[in-house]
């Protein structure tokens, strides 16, 4: 509406040659979709990626991960392509709501839905059809205009319909015009439509749900209580089995992803623990609240101590304010074995 207008706006403007005012005003309509699409990648993609680092990386055209500007892209390009082209067609072909919602509902269920016991027959009042002898619908089609999957909910019910009650408004404003009862499209059960009998707020299938409801909150809320408050994994350097430094020490090359889940900054205390004396290069990091952060380290061991080519070895974080604040991960140091 904000560059095209109205529905009969917007076909008038479809159906006129191209000119430059057609041209302005669609390109202005695409560039708006383009701009909430990316704004839709990038903010899905910060789920996974460190959102403050990709933002600033993004607009100030620094390197990004290669697979950050993938990701980003693709769903701006999902997003422009099922939300400003498709549109309707995702919901009726794409979206699985409408495949599991016939499982989920029954005859006490709540709908939208149209009351053709009021309203058939259909017309609007003249003298050869006085409104007496016509039902409350006035086939205005507004209705149909307004879906977004442009199905009649007077049809019946549809799998197409979304349940998002458009309908049910356009029917309120033309029965307010017309001084009629509204309610002629309305949320009420299949029972009620048919039968003029009151839904069963409570069933067993309702209880049913309900149980499972709660039984599926409360693992999620179990999860997100225990989750840890701070996660480590570690990357060994796949370059080369181990180095040799200038003082006879043997060194493997680590990468340590630190991701701080507080919203206050952490300082922690880096360690790491093994079957052999372990010396490491780093001892501290800093992490900002929310913040991934990569962590590159050596380790080195005298050779004279190493007895197996694989040592098992485990990186520890912890909190130097908070001992309850920690978290450690596995990982193998490679060597010459000493004879």
């Amino acid at each position: 509406d904000l560059f095209e207008g109205s529905r009969n706006k917007r076909i008038k403007l479809d159906k006129n040659k191209w000119d430059l005012e057609k041209l302005i005003k669609k390109s202005a309509k695409h560039l708006s979709w383009l701009a909430l699409a990316f704004a839709t990648g990038l903010t899905f993609v910060g789920y996974f990626y460190p959102i403050r680092e990709l933002i600033a990386d993004v607009f100030t055209l620094s390197v990004v991960s290669g697979w950050a500007i993938f990701w980003v892209g693709f769903f701006t390009v999902a997003t422009y392509i099922n939300a400003g082209w498709m549109r309707e067609q995702v919901c009726i072909y794409m979206c699985p709501y409408a495949r599991f919602q016939s499982v989920m509902f029954n005859e006490n269920t709540m709908i939208v839905g149209y009351d053709k016991a009021r309203g058939e027959p259909r017309g609007k009042p003249s003298r050869a059809q006085p409104k007496s002898s016509l039902g409350a619908c006035v086939d205005c089609s507004l209705c149909v205009q307004v879906c977004p999957t442009g199905i009649d909910i007077r049809d019946g019910l549809q799998y197409e319909c979304i349940g998002c009650a458009l309908c049910v408004d356009a029917c309120d404003s033309v029965m307010n015009k017309l001084k009629y009862e509204t309610g002629l499209i309305r949320y009420a059960s299949e029972k009620e439509f048919e039968q003029g009998e009151r839904p069963k707020m409570i069933d067993s299938r309702s209880i049913g749900y309900g149980v499972l409801m709660l039984v599926v909150v409360g693992v999620f809320s179990s999860f997100l209580i225990t989750r840890p408050l701070a996660e480590l994994s570690v990357l060994r350097d796949r370059g080369a089995l181990y180095y040799e430094n200038g003082m006879g020490m043997i060194e493997n090359n680590y990468t340590l992803k630190l991701v701080n889940k507080l919203e206050t900054p952490v300082s922690y205390r880096l360690s790491v623990e093994g079957d052999i004396a372990l010396n490491m290069s780093v001892n501290t990091v800093e992490a900002g609240p929310g913040e991934l952060k990569e962590v590159p380290v050596t380790v080195e061991v005298s050779p004279d101590v190493i007895k197996t080519a694989n040592n098992a070895i485990t990186f520890k974080v912890q909190s130097a304010s908070n001992p309850d604040l920690h978290a450690d991960a596995s990982s193998k140091f490679l060597g010459p074995v000493a004879y």
